[in-house]
């Protein structure tokens, strides 16, 4: 299944809204293609919203990494939003989660752009502690 990719900008910010599976091959490609076109068309600061996503594979982590990098070097900022269970797991557990800013509402996300306004970042610890007591993990 190819990963979907949708735009759209809000307060000058780039999001991405990715829908399918990001794994080796076609959509990692269209993950990397799609920063690049970014970066170089000047737009450096962008959200990825994974709640569409259900499955990243080590290319994909590496991609994820790959297009912070590329947006950092560009001078932005690369994010990311609405990460299932799964996903959340993934950070820690390759401890991206200490690379990587989160949020699980998209104008908090936003709002971390801009250094004058009160941002509140997705806990993961907490959330790691509620699975827990929820005997989800």
């Amino acid at each position: 299944m190819k990963v979907n990719i949708g735009e759209r900008e809000h307060e000058g910010v780039i999001l991405l809204d990715l829908n399918g599976r990001l794994v080796a091959g076609e959509n990692v490609a269209a993950l990397r293609e799609k920063i690049t076109e970014l970066v170089t068309s000047g737009k450096v600061n962008a959200v990825l919203n994974l709640q569409h996503v259900d499955y990243i594979d080590s290319s994909g982590l590496g991609a994820m990494v790959m297009c912070f990098t590329s947006i950092r070097r560009a001078e932005g900022k690369l994010k990311l939003l609405n990460l299932t269970r799964r996903n959340v797991e993934l950070l820690v557990l390759t401890k991206l989660e200490t690379v990587f800013e989160v949020f699980d509402e998209e104008q908090q996300a936003i709002n971390s752009f801009f250094p004058n306004r009160e941002i509140r970042r997705f806990d993961i610890l907490s959330f790691i502690q509620q699975q827990k007591a929820e005997g989800k993990l």
